[in-house]
């Protein structure tokens, strides 16, 4: 049994990787504004304060990030800033603060998403961000301390979330919470690194 912080656990691929994990692992779950502990990833002394409460843990997940869809003509520095602290860095900062919080032989398994190959429309920056992270990965995986290692999972469009995201995503086959938490559970309890996991 390993223990596992689960950043975005409120959210809804968060609920499909902790019913997913749970069963078999110790669940740590955080999330904004409630959990086992809050948490705002735009803010790096947020993060080091929960890895100090936490304690050393054998996996992070994170299954959050913010980012503006809007039309690309509408577009400035302020909308793209939106994904770039919030989904990047947030994400980053996990990795580049809990590297010396976590136990030995950890994973770091971010989130990005379809729209790094399959653009669509008011998703530049979506695009942008999930392409970062998932450069950031592989990149990040050969030089992780020993035994660490580092993962993205990049999950189509969510069918539990398409109310909100139908618009955007036209003829995109949307794929269940449970499905996508699949990756999350490949990364964590698997032994690969630098690995980008599609789900769609």
């Amino acid at each position: 049994m390993m223990k596992v912080l689960l950043i975005g656990a409120s959210g809804i691929i968060g609920k499909g990787v902790d019913a997913k994990l749970s069963a078999r692992h110790d669940i740590i779950r955080a999330s904004r504004n409630s959990g086992d502990v809050t948490v705002d990833l735009k803010d790096p002394a947020s993060i080091r304060a929960m890895f100090e409460k936490v304690g050393a843990v054998d996996a992070v997940v994170s299954t959050t990030g913010k980012v503006h869809f809007g039309d690309f003509a509408d577009m400035d520095e302020e909308k793209y800033r939106i994904g770039i602290d919030d989904k990047l860095f947030g994400q980053v900062n996990l990795v580049l603060i809990g590297r010396d919080y976590v136990a030995d032989n950890a994973s770091f398994t971010l989130t990005t998403g379809i729209l790094s190959r399959d653009p669509i429309r008011y998703g530049s920056s979506a695009s942008m961000v999930n392409g970062a992270i998932e450069s950031f990965v592989k990149a990040a995986a050969i030089e992780m301390k020993p035994g660490q290692r580092i993962n993205a999972v990049s999950p189509g469009v969510i069918l539990e979330a398409m109310e909100g995201y139908a618009p955007y995503f036209r003829g995109h086959d949307p794929v269940p919470a449970a499905r996508a938490a699949m990756g999350y559970a490949k990364s964590v309890e698997g032994l690969q690194t630098g690995q980008v996991f599609e789900i769609f």
